[in-house]
């Protein structure tokens, strides 16, 4: 469940913004997203964990802050991961 280098790796490869970029906005509200898309898909067979389910929550409200953030900062960058992601607004 825990995610894995080479997945890692290439969410970072796909959303950082130079070549040493490993922890911008981006590319953390990127790999919050594929955590939480993967914590969703497990709450759907195990309705009952809900020490995760507050880990995920958690992860939601720290990825909404980051995306705050990022509005505040480049409005322009937001709508792009926004879009690029999936994600609603």
């Amino acid at each position: 469940m825990a995610q894995t280098s080479e997945v890692k790796n290439g969410i970072i490869d796909q959303y950082r913004t130079h070549e040493s970029d490993t922890g911008s906005s981006q590319v953390q509200v990127a790999l919050l997203t594929q955590r939480i898309n993967e914590l969703t898909e497990h709450f759907k067979t195990h309705s009952k964990d809900h020490h995760g389910r507050r880990g995920l929550l958690k992860m939601v409200g720290r990825r909404r802050r980051l995306l705050d953030y990022l509005k505040g900062r480049s409005p322009e960058k937001y709508r792009e991961l926004i879009q690029r992601l999936g994600l609603r607004k």
